[in-house]
């Protein structure tokens, strides 16, 4: 039987594995989306309410699954539409391929309807592979490399396929010149053993051995290397700061553990670095130098990129390696603990001490009186009740404050955001997607209610068809709802010295709770504190998708570890200078620091 291109295409994604492709449907893919109603056991389609939501979806699928995500437009609108999902998913080295139509080959140059030059507007998103497939015999060898490059080098990349090209008759490369043949798809890509040189390994024992006050930052490139981690931090007496995107490398509830570092991070990690003398970096790329330690302590750092090692702090030693096999090749390497015993364990000793006390001011902050709730509340409160298998999700604003310092992971537990890029309106498509990629695990979206009037309300629509394929249906959409753009106004107060400007910054008020049940969810409003916990419980018991609205407090400020002078002194300005919230700010922000210096017990 004769294979079209687009049957063929299907069939072979299918082989690498590939179950859910998420797109819309237009004209320039017709070929390919009506291919897929004839193929009992191809990839299933999923239909998003937008191509952006395409991408963050297959995104989210690749994120929490930990294998490739597809995505599938039609040219010209819809291609464009697809573009910030895929910057998502190259800044923050996630594995996705796209699939994208074209005019016919005929038109093309003609100045055709919906024809625009889509080298020209991926080459930089999909620089790691860009390809148009222009006669069949190409398919193999391009889709191929498409995949097994956005696998191996954790990007995004990009296949092309005039409409007409998908409608002929497959036909395989011959041997023949001009003519590029391609091996059977593998799903197992990497994973091997990569090691750094004995010397390089060698050095950075020295450098660690050296040191009496370690400190380790983990990121996304730690996960899977958790237990080497802790090796290391148990032979160093070392504590342990996590970048936003390798919060779930290691569980919160290890008193070595410091939680988020950076302006959203929390006042142990600000001091563990601070007072260190002795830096290992795993697997993160940080941007944020000025909270790392000050230049010219010690420093080694581990990446399997080498494009990215040594450029966010002068380190010393530089291994190049995946984390699990140079770690463990490291601590063979290190000096036994008895030697530095009383040193390090003065460390560990402070740096326990700090994390303790921290959470417990964590627990008064999220106490703190406000009108009417609290936004620190509603995530102390999920958090200790945080299904042991949740993935959880954070758009993208004031939400990523709450979950950066409150939310405790579990060992079991996954999460992510946007964390290069930092785009709105992530949350809700990464949270379905991480349904189809673990149909039986809870999933919890924390979205600001900018993000949510942005795409999250239309995305719901998506949550309440699929919800059948899902052996757990629960998908809580949690919206912190203050009617302000939060984390942009307090930017204007603390780095620019600006009022809160209403014009820019107020949302129209409206109901997602009320909307949710508009389209066949479940609701839940939130209008007082004592209302939060059973919130959360009544929808982690739900057998499908539910909004709890949170009507919470945009005065309540996310003060980082370590407020800057120019910080404080903008912030002031703003608010002298007629902030409408400046007397709501004045006093929460007062209310929420003065807890760092109260005596608390957990």
């Amino acid at each position: 039987m004769v294979q079209s291109v687009a049957d063929h295409l299907l069939r072979r994604l299918s082989q690498w594995g590939v179950t859910e492709i998420f797109g819309y449907p237009g004209d320039s893919v017709n070929g390919l989306v009506a291919q897929m109603g004839e193929i009992e056991d191809g990839p299933r389609f999923v239909q998003s309410r937008h191509e952006e939501m395409s991408a963050f979806e297959a995104v989210g699928y690749a994120k929490f699954g930990g294998r490739l995500g597809v995505c599938m437009a039609t040219g010209g609108p819809g291609a464009i539409h697809l573009l910030n999902g895929l910057y998502d998913a190259k800044l923050d080295h996630v594995p996705v391929v796209s699939i994208i139509g074209q005019a016919s080959r005929s038109a093309m140059g003609g100045a055709y309807q919906q024809e625009i030059d889509l080298h020209s507007l991926f080459k930089d998103v999909s620089s790691a592979f860009l390809e148009t497939v222009n006669v069949p015999q190409q398919l193999p060898n391009v889709l191929d490399r498409a995949v097994r490059t956005a696998l191996s080098e954790r990007a995004p990349t990009t296949v092309i396929i005039p409409a007409d090209v998908q409608e002929l008759d497959y036909s395989p490369p011959e041997h023949a010149f001009k003519h590029v043949p391609s091996s059977a798809p593998d799903r197992v890509l990497g994973g091997g053993t990569v090691l750094p040189p004995e010397s390089e390994l060698d050095r950075a024992a020295e450098v660690i051995d050296a040191g009496e006050r370690v400190a380790i930052l983990v990121g996304q490139g730690a996960r899977g290397a958790a237990e080497e981690v802790l090796a290391l931090a148990e032979a160093t007496g070392a504590g342990i700061a996590k970048a936003l995107l390798g919060k779930d490398v290691l569980p919160d509830d290890l008193p070595q553990v410091t939680g988020s570092i950076g302006l959203l991070g929390t006042r142990p990690s600000w001091e563990l670095m601070r007072d260190c003398d002795t830096l290992l970096i795993v697997g993160s790329n940080l941007p944020y130098s000025q909270f790392l330690p000050p230049f010219g302590r010690r420093a080694v750092e581990i990446d399997i990129d080498p494009r990215f090692i040594g450029m966010r702090y002068p380190t010393q030693v530089n291994l190049v390696g995946d984390a699990a096999n140079t770690l463990r090749a490291l601590n063979e390497r290190l000096d036994p603990p008895a030697e530095r015993a009383e040193g390090r364990g003065r460390w560990r000793t402070t740096v326990e001490d700090n994390v303790r006390r921290w959470w417990s001011v964590l627990d008064a902050q999220a106490e703190v009186s406000a009108d009417p709730v609290n936004p620190m509340l509603i995530v102390r409160e999920l958090s200790s009740r945080l299904p042991q298998d949740a993935v959880v999700t954070a758009d993208s604003g004031s939400a990523t404050n709450w979950y950066a310092r409150f939310l405790r992971m579990g060992e079991d537990n996954r999460g992510s955001l946007s964390g290069t890029l930092a785009t709105m309106g992530c949350a809700v498509p990464y949270a379905i997607g991480a349904k189809f990629a673990h149909p039986t695990r809870p999933a919890i979206a924390l979205v600001g209610d900018g993000a949510m009037q942005m795409n999250g309300l239309m995305e719901l629509l998506t949550a309440r068809r699929y919800q059948h394929l899902w052996d757990d249906p629960r998908l809580v959409v949690c919206v912190l709802h203050n009617n302000d753009l939060n984390q942009v106004t307090w930017e204007l107060r603390a780095m620019g010295g600006s009022p809160k400007t209403p014009y820019s910054q107020d949302l129209p008020d409206m109901s997602y709770a009320v909307f949710a049940e508009s389209v066949g969810l479940v609701g839940i409003t939130v209008e007082r504190p004592e209302e939060m916990g059973p919130a959360w419980d009544r929808a982690l018991e739900a057998e499908g998708p539910v909004v709890i609205d949170v009507h919470c407090d945009g005065d309540v400020p996310p003060i980082p570890p370590q407020a800057e002078p120019e910080q404080v002194t903008d912030t002031v300005k703003a608010l002298l200078n007629g902030d409408p919230d400046r007397a709501g700010v004045a006093a929460r922000g007062l209310a929420t620091k003065i807890q760092e210096f109260l005596p608390h017990r957990r």
